[in-house]
């Protein structure tokens, strides 16, 4: 069976760093940023993107909604 790819985007102007999906992460994929955003907030962005499995965690507990999920469908 083909390992499930995933790929997150978050909203960097509307994350508010919280560290909720960093968290909730099982492959640890989301970070949060040195840098700021335009509200000061040190946001999350994905740093592992290869391990992503598109489970949806970080998406369910955060709290403004800023994370969308993608599910990559397996190649034959």
């Amino acid at each position: 069976m083909a390992k499930i790819r995933g790929a997150i985007v978050v909203d960097t102007e509307y994350c508010k760093g919280c560290n909720l999906c960093v968290v909730a992460c099982p492959t640890s994929v989301i970070e949060l940023s040195e840098q700021v955003n335009g509200k000061g907030f040190n946001y999350a962005y994905p740093a592992n993107h290869l391990a992503c499995t598109g489970c949806m965690s970080c998406s369910l507990v955060c709290p403004d909604s800023v994370i969308t999920v993608y599910r990559l469908k397996p190649q034959k």
